[in-house]
């Protein structure tokens, strides 16, 4: 990472600050909500429903060593470790979720190694290099500079490892809450500078009755538009596999508009269906080293 890229992300150290705080106290939140905890250690062969979509596109995970960016409570990453990886790592910037995090795992019996650090740090944090990065759902929003992200994972791939991204559809992040006038554009596509600042007690989970409160409610997200993802892919040395946008989503964005379908949330009206992508899925991979290079 140059020295520019380290000077621009320091300034947004305050709001990295910011933003592992509110992800602290959502953790709490988030396992009180229950989280599909106890399905997942219901049986030792179950994996989440998160995971699930992503299943053809890790391939077969035996022997390999795998590492999760932004794992948060850690679920996905145990689901990782019960498809055969050797070597399972979750990383995440909120030390309260990978306390929970932990817990989990011994609960669950999975082998894992979790590491604070912010996702920039990673290679710097982590040791040695994986055959797979895996990363899911809400997670390039937290992160002003993705080409500098893009460099991290190319930093953490041996030749002919693998990334599976999968997460919300930069149009979906532009589309506004309030849908009184129907889905409208209310947030940049494009990426800015400054961030997109919110101040909410809640999270994208109901909370249950007698939940721990969001005390640290301002947090910081920044949009990153496809090209601008897959541009910052290839520019760190990776070749795209696949880019695939869906109809369906891994949450209810809007509950009056939306239902519960066999691949995800959908939008109740068909009509719907084929004006709004609301996820973005792009596996890369790591060439492999030829001779004479």
């Amino acid at each position: 990472m140059n020295d520019a890229v380290r000077a621009d992300l320091a300034d947004h150290a305050g709001r990295f600050t910011d933003n592992r705080a509110n992800w602290d106290d959502r953790a709490a939140l988030h396992e009180a909500s229950g989280y599909g905890i106890d399905e997942l250690l219901a049986s030792p062969t179950a994996i989440t429903a998160e995971i699930a979509p992503d299943r053809e596109r890790l391939g077969d995970l035996n022997g390999l060593d795998v590492v999760h960016l932004q794992c948060h409570l850690g679920l996905d990453t145990v689901s990782l470790a019960r498809l055969g990886a050797r070597r399972v790592v979750g990383l995440d910037l909120s030390g309260e979720s990978l306390r929970r995090a932990r817990s989990i795992a011994e609960r669950a019996g999975a082998d894992i190694d979790f590491v604070q650090a912010n996702v920039y740090d990673a290679r710097q944090a982590l040791t040695g290099d994986f055959d797979l990065v895996y990363t899911s759902l809400g997670v390039l929003c937290w992160l002003p500079d993705v080409a500098a992200w893009a460099r991290v994972v190319a930093s953490l791939l041996r030749p002919g490892g693998r990334l599976v991204l999968r997460d919300d559809h930069p149009v979906l992040q532009a589309v506004g809450d309030d849908t009184t006038h129907g889905l409208t554009l209310h947030e940049p596509y494009f990426q800015r500078t400054e961030p997109m600042t919110w101040e909410d007690e809640g999270s994208y989970v109901a909370a249950a009755d007698g939940s721990p409160t969001i005390t640290h409610t301002v947090s910081h997200q920044w949009n990153h538009g496809v090209g601008e993802i897959l541009t910052a892919l290839l520019e760190a040395g990776l070749v795209i596999d696949e880019v695939t946008e869906t109809r369906f989503s891994a949450w209810c964005r809007w509950p009056e508009l939306m239902e519960r379908g066999a691949e995800g949330y959908r939008f109740s009206d068909a009509a719907l269906r084929d004006r709004l992508p609301l996820q973005l899925a792009v596996v890369a991979h790591l060439p492999e080293q030829t001779g004479g290079q």
